[in-house]
């Protein structure tokens, strides 16, 4: 006990102990910085996600970066055409790696209502997806939920992929989030 301690607890925290693999990958969920990327409708709604009613800093997230450089989770939110998806690759070429991306609503995932040459079906023709939110436009809550599900995907993350990061990242890795 000690003085003037009611509760009686000495204030001792312990010790933490985790594995490399898992410090790192808590790490990169803490710290993950999204770029503006908003194509369409459904960047207001992404908008609206890191405003003060849904405040995406409790998630690490303080601000969105307009530069790839300093960004590691791409949302691509909205509809693609032809003439920006070598403008999207560009970008996504750009960030350093480890990288991932969210395609949020309908268009982003598969095109949406919009069924013809001009419109991309699905930005995963293009840059490699790790989490679909489904939705048009998704609610900020769908973002929300889409952007701990990619968490959790990376704190499972093996140390053994890190060499080879982005060569072997394949469609079947990516998450549906409804």
């Amino acid at each position: 006990m000690g003085v003037g301690n009611p509760e009686g607890k000495s204030g001792a925290l312990g010790i933490a102990t985790m594995t490399l693999e898992q410090a790192v990958n808590w790490a990169r969920t803490r710290a993950m910085w999204p770029m503006l990327f908003g194509l369409a409708c459904c960047a207001i709604e992404m908008m609206s996600t890191q405003a003060s009613r849904y405040d995406m800093s409790r998630f690490g997230m303080e601000l969105m970066r307009a530069s790839p450089r300093q960004s590691d989770l791409m949302i691509v939110a909205g509809r693609v055409s032809r003439k920006m998806a070598p403008v999207v690759r560009r970008l996504y070429d750009q960030m350093p790696a480890p990288k991932w991306v969210i395609a949020m609503g309908d268009c982003a995932s598969c095109g949406g209502v919009f069924n013809n040459y001009a419109i991309l079906q699905g930005v995963d023709e293009i840059v490699p997806v790790d989490v679909y939110i489904a939705g048009c436009p998704p609610r900020p809550e769908q973002l929300m939920h889409g952007i701990l599900t990619l968490h959790e995907k990376v704190m499972k993350e093996k140390i053994s992929d890190w060499a080879t990061w982005g060569q072997s990242r394949k469609k079947q890795d990516a998450i549906v989030v409804e």
